[in-house]
This record gives structure tokens, C-alpha cells and sequence, in this order.
């Protein structure tokens, strides 16, 4: 017997020597599971993302006129439909750099001025993609508020214009676009089919390639997650199909970040795949 045990310690000791590169993704996926459950009690918040202010190579310093005063919203309105680019690039920039504040952003109250519209046409700015940008960045963070505030920007009519920005040159306006998208279809199931039903899979799925940015690639495997999160009603099967090859690039990818939510999507398509399937193979023939 013991002569048998220490047989089967060295096949295994073998086994083990044999795979190391099997062991060092063991090790990997363990450490992913440890942090998705961390990270459990933040699923709420990762349906939805605001934006938060950043001084970045983004900002461009024509927006000096509105920080050296108090500018009410009434100004903002006024001067986003100005003639004048640099007026109204800087009124967008207003807008945005309010509804990026970390406590209690005017969500509302934006809403209720009548911007919207004048955000959502600031999209269609195909020879100001710096004004693309900024009006992506505020209905983005808008969307990332409640129910009624993302339902708002969807009744506005940005999502088609969201979808055509994911065809732009310009990877800032790409990605915020990206961002915005993922806040609608964290809303639930109703707007992740709307999305889904105006083709956002296809160009989502264009974005996994080894040249896209580290942060690029974190957005979209959120916005995937986010496809395939909600289960009552689940997304449609052919969606679920069309992402799964997804995971050959995404799931044992060597950021941390992008793993733990590939994870995620992971176990939710296993999920959805039980729920629709399942139910197929017990039907009567």
C-alpha cells in the first residue's frame, strides 16, 4: 500500500513538474476568483460608470472663462448652441466638468435645462471631434445615473449616434462612446436589447485586437459584461453566441482587471447557456 502511495505522489509530482505552465494558470485563475469576490459587493456599481473629472490631454484650455466663474446653467444652454466653436466647445466643457463631480452631480437638473438635445446634436460634429468628445463625456455620465436619468438619453436619440461614433478616427471619441453604450445597457434588459438590436455586438467585438490601449480593452470587456449581466430575461442566444469566442483572447489575459471581468462574463454565459438550453433538452420529443 504504501509502495502504491508513493507511486501515485510521483506521478503526480511528475504530472505536476510536466505542466507548470497549467499550474502558474491555476494560480492566475485563483487569484481572479479571490478578487471577484471582493468585488462582489461593488456589482451594482459596475453596471454603470461615471466618468469623473481629469486633468488630461483631452481638455483643451479653452474652457478658462468658465472656471474663473460661477456660470449658471442658463449661460451653459445659451452658449452651447453658439456659432462661435470655441463658445460652445467651452459650454459643453462646462456641462461635462458638472456632471463629473464626485458628489451628487446635477444629473437632474442638467436634464431639466433642455440640454440634452444640444449634447446629443453636439454629436453629430464629425469636424469637431473635440466637441464630439466632450458632449460623449456628459451624456455618458448622465447615463451612469438612475433608471429614469439613462432612459433620458436614450429617449434623446443618442444611441445610433453612440453607435456611429464607434466608427470613428478619433480613439478618444471611440472609447467614450464605448462608455457611454455600457452605461445604457447596465440599465437592464430592455435597453441592452435596443442596443443589441441596432448592432453594437459586431463593432464591439472589432475592438479586441492585440494593438487596442490596455484601458480601451478594460471598457470594452465591461461593456460585454454588461450584454450578458442581466438573466431576466436573458440576452438572446445568437448574442450569447456571437461573444463567446471572446473569451479565447479575453479570459486568461495577463491584466488583472480585464480577467476578473471576463470572469465575470464567463460564468454569466455559462448561466445564460443552462437557463435557454437546459429547458430544450428536457422538452418531449
Amino acid at each position: 500500500m504504501a509502495e502504491s502511495a508513493g507511486l501515485e505522489n510521483h506521478r503526480i509530482k511528475s504530472f505536476k513538474n510536466k505542466g507548470r505552465d497549467v499550474e502558474t494558470m491555476r494560480r492566475h485563475r485563483n487569484e481572479v476568483t479571490i478578487e471577484l469576490r471582493k468585488n462582489k459587493r461593488d456589482e451594482h456599481l459596475l453596471k454603470k460608470r461615471n466618468v469623473p473629472q481629469e486633468e488630461s490631454l483631452e481638455d483643451s484650455d479653452v474652457d478658462g472663462d468658465f472656471k474663473s466663474q460661477n456660470v449658471t446653467l442658463e449661460a451653459i444652454l445659451q452658449n452651447a448652441t453658439s456659432d462661435n466653436p470655441t463658445t460652445q466647445l467651452s459650454a459643453v466643457q462646462a456641462a461635462r466638468k458638472l456632471l463629473s463631480s464626485d458628489r451628487n452631480p446635477p444629473i437632474d437638473d442638467l436634464i431639466k435645462s433642455g440640454i440634452l438635445p444640444i449634447l446629443v446634436k453636439c454629436l453629430e460634429a464629425d469636424d469637431n471631434p473635440s466637441l464630439q468628445f466632450e458632449a460623449a463625456w456628459a451624456l455618458t455620465n448622465i447615463a451612469s445615473g438612475t433608471s429614469a436619468q439613462t432612459q433620458a438619453v436614450v429617449q434623446s436619440n443618442a444611441v445610433p449616434l453612440f453607435l456611429r461614433l464607434l466608427q470613428s478616427v478619433h480613439q478618444n471619441v471611440c472609447e467614450q462612446a464605448v462608455w457611454a453604450l455600457g452605461n445604457i445597457i447596465g440599465d437592464g434588459p430592455q435597453c441592452r436589447d435596443y442596443v443589441i438590436s441596432l448592432g453594437v455586438v459586431k463593432p464591439l467585438l472589432s475592438f479586441i485586437n492585440p494593438s487596442i490601449p490596455i484601458t480601451f480593452l478594460r471598457n470594452v470587456t465591461w461593456v460585454i459584461v454588461n450584454l450578458c449581466r442581466n438573466k431576466d430575461p436573458p440576452p438572446p442566444m445568437e448574442t450569447v453566441q456571437e461573444i463567446l469566442p471572446a473569451l479565447c483572447v479575453l479570459i486568461y489575459h495577463t491584466d488583472i482587471n480585464v480577467s476578473i471581468l471576463s470572469n465575470t462574463f464567463s460564468f454569466s454565459t455559462r448561466l445564460i447557456l443552462h437557463i435557454q438550453v437546459v429547458p430544450d433538452l428536457r422538452a418531449p420529443n
